[in-house]
């Protein structure tokens, strides 16, 4: 089982980097300085399977699990990162219960989903399919993004959907269907935002949530709040944060 799954199952709160740039050196960077997990957002970038194949490599041996943003519940892409070398996949927009099984049963092997199976890097390139195989549907992360006004009206069907390991709540999607785009203070976000996490504290299934700015205080807001599984800043914010912070001053002086 994945270091991340583990502990989620352990009650333990996950703290995991965000990549937008997709360079297995920054990467591996951030997989050495102890995150548990590292996202690839292959849903608004320019990160290709091939991209993804080296993030993996890169992580190898780190202990740091590699997790694929996916561009929608779309099997095939979650098939090839799968077969790449992801420990999981974060399926945005999961608005319906329909979606949600989906979400499920494509990275799962039968009898418990569809997804393919193959020689690929994942198994050893064959070396080790037999013990993939039959580890995977136990191993594999899924999570799924609640992120519309829709997936708030449905979320208690949605999480009663067996499989699901964790949530990942966008406010910036879900602000954008409530007519309030961007408006992260608004009070009808913030109590959107906590029904979500209440309806997964009443399925058991650890909320999650992006802490974007470079800060941890409002990581440890998150943590108070109960939110479990954490994505922390992004790769592009660390380099700008020490940019800003190594030059802070200097050119006025």
């Amino acid at each position: 089982m994945s270091n991340t799954k583990q502990k989620l199952k352990n009650g333990e709160t996950v703290l995991g980097g965000w990549t937008l740039l997709g360079h297995p050196g920054i990467v591996e960077i951030m997989a050495g300085e102890g995150f548990d997990f590292i996202v690839a957002d292959m849903e608004h970038t320019a990160i290709d399977i091939r991209s993804f194949h080296d993030m993996a490599l890169a992580v190898k041996g780190t202990g740091c699990d590699i997790l694929a943003r996916l561009t929608s519940c779309d099997s095939d892409q979650a098939k090839r990162v799968l077969d790449n070398g992801a420990n999981g996949v974060i399926v945005p927009s999961v608005n319906t219960r329909d979606i949600a099984e989906k979400a499920v049963a494509m990275v799962k092997f039968p009898p418990e989903g569809f997804r393919g199976s193959s020689l690929c890097r994942a198994t050893g390139y064959g070396k080790d399919f037999k013990g993939y195989f039959e580890s995977h549907n136990e191993n594999v992360l899924v999570v799924v993004m609640l992120e519309h006004v829709d997936a708030v009206k449905n979320v208690d069907e949605i999480l009663s959907v067996p499989g699901i390991d964790a949530t990942f709540i966008g406010p910036y999607d879900l602000s954008a269907s409530m007519g309030i785009a961007g408006q992260l203070d608004h009070p009808d976000l913030l109590a959107a935002q906590q029904e979500l996490v209440d309806a997964c504290k009443r399925h058991n299934i650890p909320a999650g949530m992006h802490v974007v700015p470079v800060d941890n205080t409002e990581l440890k807001k998150r943590i108070e709040q109960g939110i479990k599984f954490i994505a922390c800043g992004i790769d592009t914010l660390f380099i700008r944060h020490g940019c800003q912070t190594m030059l802070k001053g200097i050119r006025e002086e």
